[in-house]
């Protein structure tokens, strides 16, 4: 089982001054899920190299036994640090794709015609694709080898918008999660804020929060074995 994670190259939260990056939980906990399955990771962003951590997301209230896991793993860790290029990526190498979140794929992952691509081509070769919490953002232009948007009539969840307004980044963000897998005509739900809620629709996967992270990739894990 070979498991491609691709990770935000972005690291400034709109004008505010302030970092961004990925979310460490959404790394950790997927990472060590297919890890212990059994699979090969490779990391990869779009600019290759150390990705932006957002610096949020290693505060003590964040941390959870998944990223002082990963933190401690001398291995884990050198591979973050030289995550492949975006560019350099093909479905082929692959069985499945999973996107970690933060508000980094926000800004850069979803406007990158590399992922976009890739998303698609995973499809096409009827392989999973997996995204978490900000990581269905990424689907804003993905779409259907008919031209449609490849969320229209396709059951999705990801970052509510009562989430974002109580990070305080309503007003920060390109767009809302919520809004913009609505309106590209994707049947949204979700559970409760900060529950851990997971969404499959055929080859696609989508987890609401954080929270998510390890029951997304669990569900990935299962439908990868069926």
């Amino acid at each position: 089982m070979k498991i491609l994670m691709v990770l935000t190259s972005h690291d400034q939260l709109g004008n505010t001054g302030r970092k961004t990056g990925f979310w460490l939980e959404e790394l950790a906990a997927p990472y060590y899920a297919f890890k212990d399955a059994g699979a090969e990771i490779t990391l990869a962003s779009p600019k290759g190299g150390n990705p932006p951590l957002d610096p949020k997301s290693n505060e003590p209230d964040f941390q959870t036994e998944h990223t002082h896991r990963f933190e401690a793993d001398a291995a884990a860790t050198a591979q973050l640090a030289a995550t492949v290029r975006l560019d350099s990526v093909s479905p082929a190498d692959f069985d499945a794709v999973f996107y970690p979140g933060g508000h980094g794929p926000l800004w850069d992952l979803a406007e990158d015609q590399h992922s976009i691509a890739l998303i698609e081509g995973f499809l096409a070769a009827n392989k999973h694709v997996a995204l978490v919490c900000h990581a269905p953002g990424v689907l804003r232009h993905v779409k259907t080898p008919q031209g449609n948007p490849l969320v229209a009539g396709r059951k999705v969840t990801g970052f509510t918008n009562s989430e974002e307004e109580a990070v305080g980044l309503t007003q920060v963000v390109p767009f809302l999660v919520e809004d913009e897998l609505i309106a590209k005509g994707g049947l949204y739900s979700k559970g409760a804020d900060w529950s851990s809620y997971v969404v499959s629709d055929g080859l696609l996967i989508t987890g609401q929060n954080p929270t998510s992270s390890a029951e997304t990739a669990q569900q990935l894990i299962k439908q990868l074995a069926q």
